[in-house]
């Protein structure tokens, strides 16, 4: 077996020291650091803070009590310099697939979908989770997130559906593939244990399915609530659901998404705007566009921002961005700032219809940006006081003897929590080393650990850590509260249902005998 604890000591000698004021008890820093995280959790939860705020003030706060003092600053900033590239991909990702948009290039695959799905609820949900699904097979969430919000945010605006749906839908199944050899986590946890990607998920393929098959069976179950809530629409397209009256005569392009606090949208049509909790048609110039920068003119048939013409151009800028993607071989914010240059230069050729073209996309580049970088504050105190360490040791000091025989179930439970409060690299690179090298002394293989590891993915994926979903949640104008809500419990039922079919199928031990 390699020496597990190897890679991590040297990471040791390289953590950068900090001007402290003081430093707590290892005691005193696990109880900070998940106090910490749940003061944070339930803030965002509750609505008390938006996710940006409290993702700053949290942590400043804890990180005093920590001793962090004066170092508290180059802690941060650390933190910030680290997630600096994310923050560059996700603004030009979203610059690039923003032009995109607006020029017409999803347009007839958004026509497409829609003449394939209809008008029904149901199979809108089921549509959005099979696309999440396929686009996710590149390994990379921000992709997936863009293209499925670009492809459906339109259509549940059109037809009334709540946008909490289709965050949850996507989120959701983004997260159960998130376990494919050439993603983050299964990377990380060959490289912390010394092992090869494919020996840690060609086992895990049975789990896979079986998650797979709950998403859509979850997608489905969401699809029929949103079929009962609104209704389908007749061969007038006129609402045919339970609510009656005079709204039962009102065109569906006319109605809002649901009427819940983040589910707000505006989807321009014209003369005429959707907006949330929408009963009749408002006029445009009474609504303020909001933070839907991506979704306000997605539909619009006349906006003038089209560029019909070019759409073979455009597509073919799209696919070579995308294979680049795909191989690799340059950095992912470059290729991303390439290509919006380049998308702005040749369907934007005056200045000022190049400037108008980026303050159109600023609110949604604003927001999530803005998150990823408050989210260095929180993953720098951690780091920086020493939180996620003593977190680690103490996570393998409390498990009596009696439960070595057990860790690897015990390990692919404590994933589900732990890469959810604490980044990819926090668990796999701390705590996955040492629940390897504690197992192995009862017998059970580091590559059995690493499959273990991964089951928590599908929660791990709606952390306010991970960037994409912040990409996700700002894409579809829904609060990350809300998102949270309805994803979070069929989250964890995915990764039980993972982890008991990965210990029925063989790949990981329920039990080793001494």
């Amino acid at each position: 077996m390699p020496d597990v604890l190897t890679g991590l000591s040297a990471a040791a000698e390289e953590t950068p020291t900090y001007d402290v004021a003081f430093v707590p008890p290892e005691w005193v820093l696990v109880l900070l650091g998940f106090t910490m995280v749940l003061a944070f959790m339930t803030l965002i939860m509750t609505k008390r803070l938006t996710p940006m705020v409290a993702l700053i003030l949290v942590p400043t706060v804890f990180g005093l009590f920590a001793g962090a003092g004066l170092g508290m600053g180059d802690m941060i900033l650390d933190s910030i310099a680290t997630m600096a590239p994310t923050a560059a991909l996700l603004m030009f990702a979203i610059m690039f697939f923003g032009i995109m948009i607006d020029v017409g290039l999803f347009d007839p695959l958004i026509r497409v979908i829609t003449r394939v799905l209809g008008d029904d609820p149901a199979k809108v949900v089921l549509g959005t989770a099979i696309l999440a699904g396929a686009v996710s097979l590149d390994g990379d969430g921000s992709t997936t997130f863009i293209i499925t919000t670009s492809a459906m945010l339109p259509i549940y605006l059109r037809l009334g559906m709540s946008p909490v749906v289709l965050t949850c839908v996507a989120g959701l199944m983004n997260g159960t593939l998130n376990i494919v050899p050439w993603g983050g986590p299964t990377v990380r946890a060959a490289t912390a244990l010394g092992l090869q990607p494919t020996d840690i998920f060609v086992p895990m393929l049975p789990a896979l399915g079986v998650g797979i098959v709950v998403t859509l069976g979850f997608a489905w179950m969401l699809g029929l609530q949103e079929r009962r809530r609104l209704g389908r629409l007749d061969s007038e397209a006129l609402l045919t659901g339970a609510d009656g009256g005079a709204f039962s005569t009102v065109p569906k392009i006319f109605r809002g998404s649901d009427a819940t606090p983040g589910a707000r949208a505006a989807l321009r049509t014209g003369n005429i705007v959707v907006v949330a909790g929408g009963r009749s048609p408002v006029a445009a110039a009474s609504v303020d566009p909001a933070d839907t920068a991506m979704a306000d003119t997605m539909l619009d048939p006349a906006r003038p921002t089209l560029r019909p013409r070019l759409i073979w151009f455009n597509l073919a800028l799209t696919l070579a961005v995308m294979v680049l993607l795909v191989l690799d071989i340059m950095p992912l914010p470059y290729v991303f700032m390439v290509g919006a240059a380049v998308a702005l230069l040749v369907n934007f050729r005056g200045i000022k219809e190049q400037a108008s073209e980026i303050v159109a996309h600023a609110p949604s580049i604003v927001g999530v940006v803005s998150m990823v970088i408050a989210a260095g504050v929180l993953v720098g105190v951690l780091t920086g006081t020493g939180m996620v360490d003593a977190m680690a040791t103490w996570i393998t000091d409390v498990l009596p003897p009696a439960l070595g025989p057990f860790l690897a179930p015990i390990t692919g439970v404590l994933s589900i929590p732990f890469t959810f409060f604490m980044s990819n690299d926090a668990f796999y690179f701390g705590i996955l080393p040492v629940l390897a090298q504690s197992a192995a002394t009862f017998g059970i293989d580091p590559v059995e650990m690493a499959r273990a590891s991964i089951i928590g993915q599908p929660v791990h994926l709606q952390s306010p850590l991970v960037p994409a979903i912040l990409l996700l949640v700002s894409l579809a104008s829904v609060n990350l509260g809300d998102h949270h809500k309805k994803v979070l419990w069929r989250a964890v039922i995915v990764s039980l249902v993972m982890l008991a079919v990965g210990i029925l199928s063989g790949a990981i031990p329920f039990f080793v005998a001494q």
